[in-house]
């Protein structure tokens, strides 16, 4: 059956904009190829997240799985602190020479690792790889007490070192990072964020929370890059883009009902 009613427009993959990065946290092969076979046009990336691909039995499997249904992945970026913290930086970039990625994600959401020192890592890699660079922090004190100029001013960084994309930190639990400790949006600085002049097509918001994603699309459209959403919650994203679902079922017509 053919639905007739009028939807926001979403551009087909692979897709400048309207990114949505799924986050797999350790599912079975069978269910994570199952998720790829059913959803794939829905999603552009799968990320194994933080050090998941390290213990995830037929990781390689799964990676074969991601391809073969158009959908791209890279490496949680807390295994490549993990790496860096002893030293190993080369054999980070080996491995993901290895599994054929494409794209890398560098963060310091943990590590003490200055945005700085960040922001070389991703000239050191922006040549060979499409670098995907968070910002944010995942202790809940150090994301309070980074304040919004700050943010923007590594955002820029990573963005002038050669990041393609800039994620902005939210755990999949919803907190941390652009969230409060009790999950609230930090809003004030969102805004500061939009304000600065950088293109919102150029940042990918985490956004694990259904009313997380239906703020982000209300703020800034149906195809702002959204992450970390749930294997569990593709097709709820998207209805939520797509003005489907309650949180954004307004949002997208020309006069009230």
């Amino acid at each position: 059956m053919t639905h007739t009613i009028s939807l926001p427009s979403r551009p087909a993959k692979p897709r400048p904009h309207g990114i949505t990065m799924v986050i797999d946290t350790g599912l079975p092969l069978g269910q994570f190829t199952d998720v790829v076979s059913s959803f794939g046009p829905l999603i552009d990336y799968i990320k194994f997240g933080w050090g998941t691909s390290v213990v995830t039995p037929h990781i390689e499997k799964k990676i074969a799985a991601a391809r073969s249904h158009g959908v791209d992945f890279y490496l949680g970026g807390t295994l490549f602190e993990k790496y860096l913290v002893q030293n190993r930086f080369d054999e980070f970039r080996g491995i993901c020479r290895d599994y054929g990625a494409t794209t890398i994600e560098v963060s310091n959401g943990t590590a003490p690792l200055s945005h700085e020192e960040k922001s070389a890592y991703i000239e050191k890699l922006a040549g060979e790889f499409q670098v995907v660079a968070e910002v944010g922090f995942k202790d809940n004190v150090q994301s309070e007490n980074f304040p919004p100029k700050r943010w923007v001013e590594a955002i820029r960084r990573d963005l002038a070192a050669g990041a393609y994309l800039v994620t902005l930190e939210t755990r999949e639990s919803g907190k941390g990072g652009i969230c409060r400790p009790n999950g609230e949006l930090r809003y004030g600085l969102i805004e500061e964020i939009l304000d600065s002049g950088i293109d919102a097509n150029q940042l990918m918001f985490e956004a694990p929370t259904n009313e997380l994603q239906g703020y982000f699309v209300k703020r800034i459209g149906p195809n702002v890059n959204l992450g970390n959403i749930a294997t569990d919650a593709i097709v709820s994203c998207e209805t939520i883009r797509l003005g489907l679902r309650s949180e954004t079922l307004l949002e997208f017509e020309e006069r009230d009902i």
